[in-house]
C-alpha cells in the first residue's frame, strides 16, 4: 500500500507533495486530524529500523519539554511520537515496501528516483 503521513498545515509538506508524482492509489493521512495508530507507528519503525529516525527534533515541544537535555531511548521516541503528532518527522511516505522520512533534499531525490520521475 502507498501511504503518506503528513500535516496539512505544514508548508514544507504541501510543497513536497505538490511536486511528487505519487501513485493514484496513495492514501493520505493528515496526522493532526487522524491520530497515528500504534500499529501504523510500529509498521514505520519496522520498515525504517528505528523510532529515533522517525522523530523530529525540530518540533517546538522538543526544547520546551526539555527533551534536548535528556538521553532518549527507543521506547521514549515511540511514546513521544504516539502522544504528540508534531514529533513525527514529516512527511513519511510509504511506497509499497519502501519508506521515506523527512524533507531533506536527499530524501526527496530518493523518492523521485524511486518513482522514476
Amino acid at each position: 500500500m502507498n501511504k503518506v503521513y503528513y500535516l496539512s498545515t505544514c508548508s514544507t509538506c504541501k510543497a513536497i507533495l505538490k511536486n511528487l508524482s505519487l501513485p493514484k492509489d496513495t492514501v493520505f493521512q493528515d496526522i493532526k486530524f487522524e491520530k497515528i495508530q500504534a500499529s501504523q507507528l510500529d509498521k514505520m519503525q519496522h520498515m525504517l529500523g528505528t523510532y529515533e529516525g522517525l522523530f523530529s527534533r525540530k518540533a517546538v515541544k522538543y526544547r520546551s519539554m526539555g527533551l534536548d537535555k535528556k538521553e532518549l531511548k527507543e521506547a521514549d521516541y515511540r511514546e513521544l511520537i504516539q502522544n504528540e503528532y508534531t514529533f513525527l518527522k514529516r512527511p513519511v511516505i510509504l511506497l509499497k515496501d519502501r519508506i521515506f522520512v523527512g524533507s531533506s533534499k536527499k530524501t526527496i531525490e530518493e523518492i523521485k528516483s524511486h518513482l522514476g520521475s
